[in-house]
């Protein structure tokens, strides 16, 4: 009886005690609340980053590599998979470019092997917007917007991010034996040059590696000791058929008759690309 008594006392304990919180809602407030309209949601998280200012210029140009690392961090963060799906190790196979004389280490993801490791380290002075010149998401594909250009383009390459053509190619286009004069590959005839590039280059020399993405006292040095280091960005890891216009940046003595291969070539690096150019700082 006493524990129905109880029940029935709290019962009515909490109905009283929710009644005078509806009434005390229903008074009059002493102050005007006035309605505010809610706030639109914020834009995604994703297309903030896309249309980021760092994405364009100026302020690519100037972009330092943490800055762009803050958000693409997996670059040098991310591994190549110790097996691939197939079960292959990646430890029992050799990877094309471990097949150079100059590479040396395990496997290595593509950011780093030009950033992180020991070559690159060394030879190489390479940064984000080196090869990266923004991200401007109307120019991947032709006729994507009205001042994009046309799909009729037959000269437009797909971004990706990155235009292998003014980059990529600069240390992967193939030996240009033929503007040289030598008779054949460097891998056919490297033999009768005592496998050195300097045996011709020690006199005929341009200044194409004293740009800001290379350390060219370290690349002369490597040369002295053979021509691996030379040809490893000169043919050795040719990923394409077409070779770059190199600048034909003058020398002591220089000719002055142009070579026919050479008219139409430049006379320095690309602005940018010069010593005095300002640069983001290396990861």
């Amino acid at each position: 009886m006493k524990q129905a008594v109880a029940a029935a006392a709290l019962v009515i304990a909490a109905s009283a005690a929710f009644i005078a919180w509806i009434v005390a809602g229903m008074a009059p407030r002493t102050e005007f609340v006035p309605y505010v309209e809610p706030r639109p949601a914020a834009e995604p998280g994703y297309l903030r980053a896309v249309y980021s200012p760092l994405h364009f210029r100026p302020a690519i140009d100037a972009a330092t590599d943490a800055q762009c690392l803050s958000c693409h961090r997996e670059v040098l963060e991310d591994r190549v998979r110790a097996a691939a799906p197939s079960g292959l190790k990646s430890d029992t196979l050799r990877a094309a470019y471990q097949e150079t004389p100059t590479y040396a280490g395990e496997q290595e993801t593509f950011h780093r092997r030009h950033l992180v490791t020991p070559l690159a380290r060394q030879l190489m002075d390479l940064r984000c917007n080196t090869c990266h010149q923004g991200h401007e998401p109307r120019e991947e594909a032709q006729g994507a917007a009205a001042d994009a250009p046309p799909q009729s383009d037959a000269g437009f390459t797909l971004r990706k991010q990155v235009n292998p053509e003014t980059t990529c190619l600069k240390c992967h286009g193939p030996f240009p034996w033929q503007p040289m004069g030598l008779p054949g590959p460097w891998e056919e005839h490297k033999a009768a040059f005592g496998n050195n590039c300097l045996t011709c280059h020690a006199a005929i020399r341009t200044k194409r590696h004293e740009v800001n993405y290379l350390k060219a006292a370290a690349i002369e040095e490597a040369g002295k000791a053979g021509a691996e280091a030379c040809f490893g960005c000169h043919g050795g890891r040719s990923w394409y058929r077409i070779g770059y216009p190199y600048p034909r940046t003058p020398w002591p003595d220089m000719p002055a008759e142009v070579p026919e291969w050479a008219k139409d070539r430049p006379t320095q690096s690309e602005a940018r690309f010069l010593k005095a150019a300002a640069q983001g700082t290396r990861p």
